[in-house]
């Protein structure tokens, strides 16, 4: 769950204590316009985390003290802020109060960006047809989606796994269970797969096992000879 701005106080307060209170000069007004623009444009910024205090980091913004919160420094869960002492990180600013002192850094938010841009280019070089060895991630009652690796995950329909009519995936299928999948359809950036497509299917194979039908001409001929072998009185 993210935290709110009222979660955030008490780590701030922590964060006054490590970098102490300056006075709002000329530089640090101007620093905090910036930084009210930065808000509003969205503009990223690099900044050195120069210190670890509680639920997060602090760096220097022009001057003034930032804050970023344990949650806006990775898409991961971070247990340890340690590693990230005197590293630079991209970020843009989160929030900038003037009168309360409070300028709140993220680096969450370009994090995500970046990895949807390299979800989509790696997406579209994925081609129907292509056949993936992928692993179940999760079974959900109208299908199952799996992880054809590098990041990328589709689904296989609940009618797209077996040639047999099943009631439930989890009836074929369990999850970390490695599966061959066909991609079958690509659209809205979500891949369709298929399992059934490499599996043969019985009826079709009992078909071309059945006696083939013999030709007309062939029936009249088989015909013909039979009337030929019998008698009349």
């Amino acid at each position: 769950m993210e935290e709110t701005m009222n979660d955030y106080k008490n780590m701030l307060e922590e964060s006054y204590s490590f970098m102490g209170d300056g006075e709002h000069d000329t530089d640090t007004l101007l620093a905090w316009k910036k930084a009210e623009k930065m808000q509003e444009s969205k503009e990223s910024i690099k900044v050195m985390v120069s210190g670890i205090v509680k639920g997060g980091v602090v760096a220097d913004f022009d001057g003034i003290r930032a804050f970023i919160p344990v949650s806006k420094l990775s898409l991961e869960r971070i247990d340890d802020c340690n590693p990230f002492l005197g590293k630079e990180l991209e970020v843009r600013v989160f929030e900038a109060n003037m009168d309360e002192d409070k300028l709140i850094l993220s680096a969450k938010e370009i994090l995500k960006e970046r990895q949807e841009l390299s979800r989509k280019k790696k997406i579209s070089d994925v081609q129907t047809g292509q056949i993936f060895h992928g692993v179940v991630a999760t079974i959900k009652n109208y299908g199952a989606f799996v992880d054809i690796g590098d990041g990328l995950s589709g689904l296989v329909h609940i009618s797209q796994i077996s040639h047999n009519r099943i009631k439930h995936p989890g009836v074929v299928l369990k999850e970390g269970q490695k599966v061959d999948v066909k991609v079958i359809d690509i659209k809205d950036e979500k891949i369709s797969l298929s399992i059934k497509a490499l599996i043969e299917n019985p009826e079709e194979q009992y078909l071309e096992e059945e006696v083939e039908i013999p030709e007309v001409e062939e029936i009249g001929t088989s015909f013909g000879d039979f009337l030929k072998g019998l008698k009349f009185d």
